[in-house]
């Protein structure tokens, strides 16, 4: 059985350097044979169940001496016939619904526990206050996390745009 483990280690960088618990946490699971994907926010491996699982104590390891303060990590099948993640269907037989990413929805969540309230009950100063963490934590690297930042705003994608903006002037 093939499986696949997403793990993050914060803190979370925005620019520049991948920080040093991100690449130690991806380099042990690189030593340990299996197939990595490096992101800003995350690494995926994948691999054979047992090596995977034996790998695993390491890379979490690896990442808390290299300074992370958490390590989150998932796990899944991995469907043999396209090294894609398994996916369930709906009991309706229609369409998954699409949802955050995983990394994008945890740093809106840190944001919601840092700021004390969710994203749409924000004033507008609160708003852009939450936009900036965001930046900061590398969330708009994230693919189409313009889109999802402004509807946990409860605003425009335009919006969204002139707080970042707002930010660089």
């Amino acid at each position: 059985m093939r499986l696949e483990a997403e793990f993050t280690s914060e803190p979370f960088h925005g620019e520049g350097s991948p920080p040093e618990h991100a690449l130690a946490a991806r380099d042990a699971a690189a030593e340990a044979g299996l197939e990595t994907d490096f992101g800003p926010l995350g690494t995926l491996a994948r691999g054979e169940a047992k090596e995977l699982f034996e790998a695993l104590p390491a890379i979490a390891k690896a990442a808390m001496e290299g300074g992370a303060t958490q390590v989150t990590l998932q796990v899944r099948r991995v469907d043999p016939r396209t090294d894609a993640p398994a996916v369930a269907k709906p009991a309706s037989g229609g369409a998954a619904p699409v949802e955050l990413t995983d990394a994008l929805a945890r740093l809106i969540a840190d944001v919601e526990r840092e700021v004390g309230a969710k994203l749409g009950d924000l004033d507008r100063p609160g708003k852009q206050r939450a936009v900036r963490l965001l930046r900061e934590r590398g969330a708009f690297g994230l693919r189409k996390s313009v889109s999802s930042v402004a509807d946990a705003l409860g605003v425009t994608r335009f919006t969204v745009y002139n707080y970042l903006n707002r930010e660089v002037d």
